[in-house]
């Protein structure tokens, strides 16, 4: 676990993923959406991918990726990012994790 923790330490957002991943494309565009700025990282791409995915899988994600880190904080994989966007409860992890500033309507 020791190799997620250096993997995620000082960025809002980390995302695992593989290359090839749709699901991973998916949970990408929604975090992105809200203008976050996010860190990608395709496991599959990596040296120590076999490592990565035993730490990620020691976590409870099935399958590995894809797999969010929000403030250093293990989310989920897209269902409870989905889910947690649907209660309007993403943003507001966002804002803490100062991966994004203001949200909201804007009065005029």
């Amino acid at each position: 676990m020791d190799i997620l923790a250096a993997l995620t330490a000082d960025k809002p957002v980390v995302i695992f993923s593989k290359s090839s991943c749709c699901m991973g494309h998916s949970v990408k565009a929604l975090i992105s959406s809200f203008g976050a700025k996010i860190t990608v990282i395709e496991v599959d791409k990596m040296v120590n991918c076999e490592q990565i995915e035993r730490a990620l899988i020691q976590l409870g994600c099935r399958p590995s990726v894809p797999a969010v880190f929000i403030g250093q904080q293990f989310i989920g994989g897209v269902d409870q990012v989905i889910r947690l966007n649907v209660q309007n409860k993403l943003a507001p992890l966002l804002l803490s994790a100062k991966a994004i500033f203001i949200w909201g309507p804007i009065d005029k």
